[in-house]
């Protein structure tokens, strides 16, 4: 299955969050598993592990099947990329505009130091 178009803001939000990165971090130790398993690993309840997996779902970075009355939670890796690929971009672009800065106070500091000419 190919990636679902995700806006770049969506993922973006959804790994944002520290604990959402704490859960796919989990996801991705464990391969597959449910909400309760993962809050026996995290500082946060149940109810708020099933929410971040919610925005994870939305993000199109976990996938979710039914098993019985379970419901257990996988990280999707062809999106996980498709976000890597994403969060790539973002840093590049920053470091462009840090660059930029960088050469405007380089060249400020420059001007400061010539001696004044009268």
């Amino acid at each position: 299955m190919s990636p679902r178009a995700v806006s770049e803001e969506t993922l973006l939000e959804a790994v944002a969050d520290t604990s959402r990165r704490q859960v796919l971090d989990l996801l991705l130790a464990h391969g597959e598993t449910t909400p309760t398993a993962l809050a026996t690993e995290l500082p946060f309840t149940r109810q708020a592990v099933a929410k971040h997996l919610a925005v994870l779902d939305r993000a199109g970075l976990v996938q979710s099947t039914r098993q019985g009355r379970e419901v257990r939670y996988s990280v999707r890796p062809e999106h996980l990329d498709v976000a890597i690929r994403a969060m790539a971009r973002v840093a590049a672009r920053w470091d462009a505009r840090l660059e930029a800065i960088k050469r405007i106070s380089e060249s400020n500091a420059a001007a400061r130091r010539r001696p004044v000419r009268r």
